[in-house]
């Protein structure tokens, strides 16, 4: 197991648009991926509904994480590392 914590920064969390944005480069990395508030159960940050009904604001801490089953590691650490870069910008896209 793979994790990786980032800090959302978008304004509005992670709802509508910002959202969007993350699901979306989630399902380009081919990895399954959840997020986590600490405390919390994970969701799959591959769907846009979980990710948008989970109340991720903004400042809020979360935890990405990834099983890494039959992927190389180099590739999933890089992929949490720039999935939670991404958290900490506005999320425009």
């Amino acid at each position: 197991m793979y994790t990786r914590k980032a800090t959302v920064s978008a304004a509005v969390g992670l709802h509508a648009r910002p959202a969007a944005v993350f699901v979306r480069a989630v399902n380009q990395t081919s990895l399954p991926v959840t997020l986590a508030k600490a405390g919390e159960d994970a969701v799959d940050a591959r769907s846009l509904l979980a990710v948008m009904t989970a109340d991720f604001g903004c400042g809020c801490e979360v935890e990405l994480a990834v099983s890494g089953d039959g992927h190389p590691a180099e590739e999933v650490r890089a992929a949490l590392d720039s999935l939670a870069e991404l958290l900490g910008t506005n999320l425009t896209g």
